[in-house]
């Protein structure tokens, strides 16, 4: 690893490389399980906006999958299970949905999303909470949290009703039905769709203008567009802790059965109290 990338050293299940003078290109480096955001490759995408906010090589930075997909959320064996203390777990799992959303979109450098395939759960948080985002055509973006039995805590509700309006993100967060990135361009969820083959060429354009303009007015810009994202912090608190309470219960147990044995879950019509 060169000098110039010595500080992204330690950061396990990601690739760096720097396409073009003050550009850093981010790889999320799992292609075995297509990018899936195991416990270190989570800490990673967790601690890897500060370093690059203090970076001084870098102006604009590409995040990207390697291989086919771009990531397909959080590795089951990262999700939460029930197996501790309640209140603990809790905590613990809300403060992580918080890092996972707060860290990027406070980050002052730019961020281009290159979105090359398959974009899951948190995989699509980190695709769509990038400042401009660039999908390859056939990309297929799925929130999938109602899949598994759990309210969609990492993004969806901070985001998608200001990029698609509230009636498009209602009919995909609670039918998921998964979008193609000509689709999503179509429905304004993404910045731009390209044809596959052009998809990283078209990011690093984009990522090669945004270095050449004004640093400190480009920051400046991104902070105050962020502003909207951040007059939601409620909104998304409250679907964080929703999907935090979700997990564990039967109705995630059961979701996440079916999921695993490709059946479809059988839930009973008794609900929880308020709910």
């Amino acid at each position: 690893m060169s000098a110039d990338l010595s500080s992204y050293a330690h950061f396990e299940g990601l690739a760096f490389e720097r396409p073009a003078p003050h550009v850093l290109r981010i790889t999320i480096d799992n292609p075995a399980q297509m990018n899936a955001l195991n416990q270190p490759l989570l800490k990673s995408i967790h601690g890897v906006w500060g370093v690059l906010d203090s970076d001084p090589l870098t102006r604009v930075a590409i995040i990207t999958g390697a291989g086919r997909s771009f990531c397909a959320g959080g590795a089951f064996d990262a999700m939460p299970d029930g197996a501790q203390e309640k209140g603990v777990q809790f905590n613990h799992d809300f403060a992580e949905a918080r890092v996972l959303v707060n860290n990027i979109v406070n980050c002052r450098k730019p961020v281009v999303s290159a979105i090359n395939g398959p974009a899951v759960g948190a995989g699509l948080a980190i695709a769509l909470l990038a400042d401009i985002s660039v999908a390859g055509s056939t990309a297929k973006l799925f929130d999938g949290h109602l899949r598994i039995g759990v309210a969609p805590g990492d993004h969806a509700l901070l985001i998608w009703p200001l990029l698609c309006g509230l009636a498009k993100a209602k009919y995909h967060l609670m039918t998921n039905r998964p979008v193609t990135g000509e689709m999503a361009e179509a429905m304004n969820l993404v910045s731009l769709s390209v044809p596959d083959e052009e998809l990283q060429q078209a990011a690093l354009a984009i990522a090669v203008d945004l270095a050449a303009t004004a640093p400190t007015a480009l920051r400046m810009t991104k902070y105050l567009l962020n502003s909207f994202l951040r007059k939601n912090q409620d909104v998304f608190d409250l679907s964080a802790a929703f999907e935090m309470i979700n997990f564990g219960s039967a109705e995630n147990q059961e979701a996440m059965r079916a999921y695993r044995n490709r059946v479809a879950p059988e839930f009973d019509d008794q609900g929880s109290g308020f709910w």
